[in-house]
């Protein structure tokens, strides 16, 4: 199961792609986690120690140069198709049966912008959309660039986390948009930070045809998890629909 949560900045989209990567392990298959957000915060909400220790692949530029073939400093020039299969084991973190990569984001301007660190970044990616023996979650970065880069081309499904706002459902929607432009036809939405019926229902109104498989209510107490780990603690219910989110997406993957 390939996976890539999505969303506006703010809407608990790295929280709900944690807890899900945390889901799946329970099963005992392999779980890859990639944290794609520029603002990396996905270590944290798996639980790894040290987790602002962990150096983003985009920063490993002397690597990345080795393997770009990039000479005397001349980035003009460099391979297209650079060995990228070792990386995954070389450069992961792990806990328990989940494994993390922390890719980054390149300090370079432009969108989709030619240069051997986001050209390695994109080969990287595409190398982990199709490893076969384990469940895929990515946390990607808020909002639709990663669409227009076409980095999420290969997934099962694209989750878009909403909140009941105008401006978290235009991103929904933005989001659908680009990931049926780029042949994704499974696009899903989970509401989060829910205070009542009428929340549900003004983010059932406004998604129009995304459909909404899940909500999880607005927790005051889910803001003071472990700051020293980042380790969250899911309640019963949480897990419940955790697990139901697992079930039917298992479902949509054979149908």
């Amino acid at each position: 199961m390939k996976i890539a949560f999505t969303g506006k900045g703010g809407v608990g989209k790295t929280t709900l792609a944690g807890l899900f990567a945390r889901a799946l392990s329970k099963d005992g298959k392999e779980v890859l986690a990639v944290d794609c957000d520029p603002d990396t915060n996905l270590a944290r909400s798996l639980g790894f120690e040290h987790a602002e220790k962990i150096k983003p692949i985009a920063q490993m530029k002397d690597m990345i140069e080795e393997r770009m073939g990039v000479k005397h400093g001349d980035r003009a020039f460099f391979k297209l198709n650079p060995k990228i299969d070792d990386i995954p084991d070389k450069f992961s973190q792990k806990k328990g049966n989940i494994k993390l990569i922390v890719m980054g984001t390149v300090d370079e301007g432009g969108s989709g912008c030619m240069c051997p660190e986001s050209t390695f970044i994109k080969n990287l990616l595409s190398h982990l959309m199709f490893q076969k023996d384990e469940h895929l979650v990515m946390d990607m970065e808020a909002g639709v660039e990663h669409f227009g880069r076409a980095t999420a081309q290969s997934c099962d499904f694209v989750i878009t986390v909403v909140e009941p706002s105008i401006n978290a459902i235009g991103t929904a929607r933005k989001i659908a948009g680009f990931a049926h432009d780029i042949g994704i036809k499974k696009v899903f939405a989970i509401g989060n930070k829910i205070r009542d019926k009428k929340d549900i229902k003004f983010i059932k109104n406004e998604i129009k045809n995304i459909p909404l498989i899940e909500t999880f209510e607005f927790d005051k107490n889910f803001l003071n998890w472990d700051k020293k780990t980042g380790s969250l603690a899911a309640s019963n219910n949480v897990s419940e629909k955790l697990t139901d989110i697992k079930k039917f997406l298992e479902k949509e993957l054979t149908s």
